[in-house]
């Protein structure tokens, strides 16, 4: 018998852990300047002092996916743009996040119906965890996105992720 057995709750290391981990990840996301239409100007307002993306703890922009954990897909993606898009999200380091930013992004857009050339949504080439709709959508919708992202970070649990880990390693 150990001297620690029977002295905490169920969990509570486990949780605390949890929180610290997340509060850092959460605080400190890197987005990757991922621009393709008009939506890019209104992700790179969000970056300008007006808006002031560093005050939620992703202002630290990255042109690499090997520095970056978050994706935001700004604009229309077409077939040709899709595979390199695929590329990119494969080459980012776990966890990471995708935010669709637009209406092209998340559906086509106005080219849904008789653009052959386009992508009916960029949740068919990566998997997406933030919707931002609008066309272009307005830097106050990204920085609501980004809070919605950060809340979701917060209340993820390294238990669970371990176990689903394992399961995966386990089926493999």
């Amino acid at each position: 018998m150990s001297w620690i057995e029977n002295r905490f709750e169920e969990g509570v290391i486990v949780t605390s852990l949890d929180w610290a981990i997340n509060w850092g990840r959460s605080n400190s996301v890197w987005p990757m300047t991922f621009g393709l239409a008009c939506c890019a100007i209104e992700m790179m307002a969000v970056g300008a002092s007006r808006f002031d993306i560093d005050r939620f703890g992703a202002g630290a922009f990255r042109a690499t996916p090997r520095q970056s954990d978050l994706m935001i897909v700004a604009g229309t993606v077409t077939y040709k743009m899709a595979s390199r898009l695929k590329r990119l999200y494969n080459q980012m380091a776990e966890p990471k996040y995708v935010m669709a930013m637009g209406a092209c992004t998340i559906g086509g857009g106005p080219y849904f119906k008789h653009g052959y050339h386009v992508v009916k949504g960029v949740d068919l080439v990566v998997p997406v965890d933030i919707y931002i709709p609008g066309c272009p959508p307005r830097p106050e919708a990204l920085l609501e996105g980004l809070m919605r992202l950060q809340d979701k970070i917060r209340h993820q649990t390294r238990a669970k992720s371990v176990m689903t880990k394992a399961k995966e390693m386990a089926l493999a």
